[in-house]
């Protein structure tokens, strides 16, 4: 059990490298500690990337398989050249329209990084992330930063500094805390070493936004290769997932009212994940909670982890969620409420 820091900042302060609780964050970066700190995305649970020692703590304090390879975090161009030996022209093309941003890129890297960080693949995920928060740590300590989701292996992502706390406190050197984070999904990988590239994982930028740069976009043939070395975050494993089973139901509104009715005839709790729209349809459930505006996708992504995260503080023995159309950020928020519920659908 370590002391878990924490320190709260707020992210539209002027100068923030200056500010006393990113110098103490960044102090503790550069002595191979980890520290978990808000990015646009989600909160990151951060360690240098140069070093076998941190890497080690971040894996050890999530309990994350040493396989799932880490995504980089830089916060300059420099930087980015420190670890990619190569930047072909369509992930320029992409650099120059979505970075700072939460867009993650599969390079070539270079022999700098630590092995651990990339699970011994040639390449690396690397990313520049748009939050002023993350953009100062990473430029108060000078070193690219391996930074995956700040929650226990397998938990829904965090999306406030409670929630790394709940699932990290005495584990981790520290906690910034720098409000709620903003897309509420994690970065969308693009792998660039291939031709045409490859969407790896669904997120924050989307397909569409992706095409109009790029051209043609792929979905990487190993996303339904469960056996395959995952090359990025989110290929592999089941993620995000709160205590009580998730069932996706593709059927509306009508069949999750059936289901929660049999669900209640054999003695069940039941919750439902549903949006702003619909959350007057389940009476009959025992817990009904929202993560947004079903007229607003992006809604839906930034409350979709904290809403399966609350389902921990109730009693229910399963959880029926709605299903959301797969253009633009619905995509990554279908993504994960698949990995949430280890791909079970009740059709």
């Amino acid at each position: 059990m370590v002391t878990t820091r924490q320190w709260q900042i707020d992210k539209n302060v002027d100068n923030l490298t200056s500010c006393p609780q990113i110098k103490e964050a960044a102090d503790l970066l550069k002595k191979n500690e980890v520290v978990a700190f808000p990015t646009e995305t989600v909160y990151g649970l951060g360690g240098n990337a140069l070093s076998d020692e941190a890497i080690e703590k971040i894996y050890k304090a999530k309990g994350r398989p040493s396989d799932n390879p880490l995504i980089v975090h830089v916060a300059s161009l420099q930087q980015l050249h420190q670890i990619c030996s190569d930047i072909p022209g369509t992930a320029q093309k992409l650099i120059d329209a979505f970075w700072p941003g939460p867009l993650t890129i599969i390079l070539p890297k270079t022999g700098q990084l630590s092995t651990r960080v990339t699970a011994g693949l040639s390449t690396v995920a690397v990313r520049m992330p748009e939050h002023p928060v993350a953009h100062a740590i990473i430029e108060a300590c000078n070193l690219p930063i391996a930074a995956p989701s700040a929650n226990s292996s397998g938990r829904p992502s965090p999306t406030l500094a409670a929630h790394v706390l709940h699932d990290l406190s005495g584990k981790i050197a520290g906690v910034v805390d720098g409000g709620a984070a903003g897309v509420g999904v994690e970065s969308t990988v693009v792998d660039c070493t291939v031709e045409p590239i490859a969407i790896l994982r669904p997120g924050g930028v989307t397909r569409e936004q992706l095409e109009a740069v790029a051209g043609s976009v792929a979905a990487d043939p190993s996303l339904s290769q469960p056996d395959k070395a995952p090359k990025s975050p989110g290929m592999k494993y089941q993620h995000y997932a709160p205590q009580a089973p998730v069932y996706l139901v593709p059927g509306g509104k009508e069949k999750i009212q059936e289901l929660v009715k049999q669900a209640k005839n054999d003695n069940k709790q039941v919750g439902v994940l549903t949006t702003e729209e619909n959350k007057h349809a389940y009476s009959m459930a025992d817990i009904v909670i929202t993560c947004g505006q079903r007229e607003d996708l992006t809604s839906v992504a930034h409350f979709l982890f904290e809403s399966l995260r609350a389902f921990d503080e109730t009693h229910v023995d399963l959880i029926l969620s709605e299903t959301f159309p797969m253009q633009g950020i619905g995509a990554a928020v279908m993504n994960r409420l698949s990995k949430a519920a280890g791909g079970k659908i009740l059709e």
